[in-house]
């Protein structure tokens, strides 16, 4: 333990411990290293009077050797979805808000090498990159797992040298669940092809998280010699992503931490017309005319904005500044002047919609906005961003762009309003 995580010495440690073999030898193996710890323990009420006896367990064993034990019950019957992977984000969420308030520099889990074994096949049935074939990582975000290196019978087999008690988990043996069928059925036939299988897994795992570390030295070179950025957006040139070659294997290596898996989509996005675009959890890819653009999922703004009569600024969502006069001074897209008359308070200021149109000021007739911005070569984010100015249901301003003539002064015009975007 020391040899892999030489801080543990110095720091204080919230130990995981559900009272079983696993977590009890590692809270009996940092009593013997005279580590700074304490315990949590996670109560999922799933075995009934056996749950609350696993609680009462981990409590007696801290109060019998001076060890505080932070305690929480889960009602997993008010969550959708597999009881096991629910039960696992509980769990860490919890860990992050003990850590965030109080001093413990990290959380360690009993988690061992037939874990590690479990994880690996569990993500090589429902495919998987590079990352999901390295199994349960060490150490990530102060999480550490002392006990990866050691097997399943390794532990049982100190915790039985030592005389230790436990608590057995009888859910362990259900093999409904897809991890115990794996434990139970899979590993065993795997140990008997070969005596030495999991110190070989074990090898392979050290393996593929070295090549995966290098896969991401280069993934960060990579991202600096074809992604601009700008601000929380991303441009990425077409030209240069369709010369990489295996496509799809880039393709993956660059968007995977994104949350994309569409891959075929997204190889299909690389031809397709400007406009097109796919969605991850967190972030949208949109294809532009000769970039891809990635940019994250924002939460939609409210729907209207309203500038009120004898209001002179605007800070939100644009920041406008606003003056009457009689005058007007020299003309740029970030200024407009109009006929106060024609106005028809409180203004509105709200993003494109679908069938909006204008009659542009120094063009005939009217015209679509999707027309103006398909003329103007405004891509698809552009769009998106774009604010509009209204009075009433009529378009005064593609704001920043082109004015409405119908709006534009005249030699009857007696007071002049000037907006300008700041």
């Amino acid at each position: 333990m020391g040899r892999s995580f030489p801080v543990l010495r110095t720091s204080k440690v919230l130990l995981a411990c559900s009272g079983g073999v696993d977590s009890m030898a590692l809270a009996h193996l940092f009593l013997e290293c005279k580590m700074d710890f304490d315990l949590a323990h996670c109560n999922f009420k799933l075995r009934e009077e056996a749950s609350d006896a696993d609680e009462e367990f981990v409590k007696a064993w801290g109060s019998a050797h001076g060890k505080s034990v932070f305690t929480k019950a889960f009602d997993l019957s008010r969550e959708s979805g597999s009881v096991q992977v629910k039960a696992r984000e509980l769990r860490y969420q919890w860990f992050s808000r003990l850590l965030e308030e109080h001093p413990y520099d990290c959380i360690a889990t009993a988690h061992h090498l037939n874990d590690s074994l479990e994880t690996f096949l569990i993500n090589l049935s429902r495919g998987t990159g590079l990352e999901g074939l390295t199994g349960i990582p060490e150490g990530r975000q102060r999480i550490i797992r002392p006990l990866l290196p050691f097997t399943r019978l390794e532990i049982l087999d100190y915790a039985e040298s030592k005389k230790m008690s436990w608590r057995e988990d009888s859910s362990n043996l259900d093999t409904k669940y897809l991890r115990n069928k794996i434990r139970h059925e899979i590993v065993p036939q795997l140990e008997a092809l070969h005596p030495s299988f999991l110190a070989n897994f074990n090898k392979t795992q050290r393996y593929l998280a070295d090549t995966h570390a290098l896969l991401m030295e280069y993934r960060t070179l990579l991202k600096t010699q074809l992604f601009k950025v700008e601000g929380d957006t991303v441009h990425i040139s077409l030209e240069k992503l369709r010369s990489l070659e295996p496509r799809a294997g880039y393709l993956y290596v660059l968007f995977q931490e994104y949350g994309f898996t569409q891959w075929e989509d997204m190889e299909h996005l690389l031809e397709a017309t400007p406009g097109k675009e796919i969605s991850s959890h967190t972030h949208r890819l949109i294809r532009d005319r000769d970039v891809l653009t990635l940019v994250p999922l924002k939460a939609p703004l409210s729907d209207i904005f309203l500038l009120h009569e004898g209001q002179t600024q605007l800070d939100h969502p644009v920041k406008l500044r606003i003056e009457t006069t009689t005058t007007m001074d020299s003309f740029s897209k970030k200024s407009l002047y109009v006929d106060k008359e024609k106005l028809n308070y409180p203004l509105k200021i709200r993003k494109w919609e679908i069938g909006d149109y204008f009659y542009p000021l120094g063009m005939e007739g009217r015209k679509k906005l999707s027309k103006f911005f398909k003329d103007e070569k405004v891509g698809t984010l552009a769009k998106e961003e774009q604010w509009l100015l209204f009075s009433a249901d009529e378009l005064v301003w593609v704001i920043g762009r082109r004015p409405d003539k119908r709006f534009k002064v005249t030699e009857e015009t007696k007071e002049i309003v000037k907006i300008t975007l700041v």
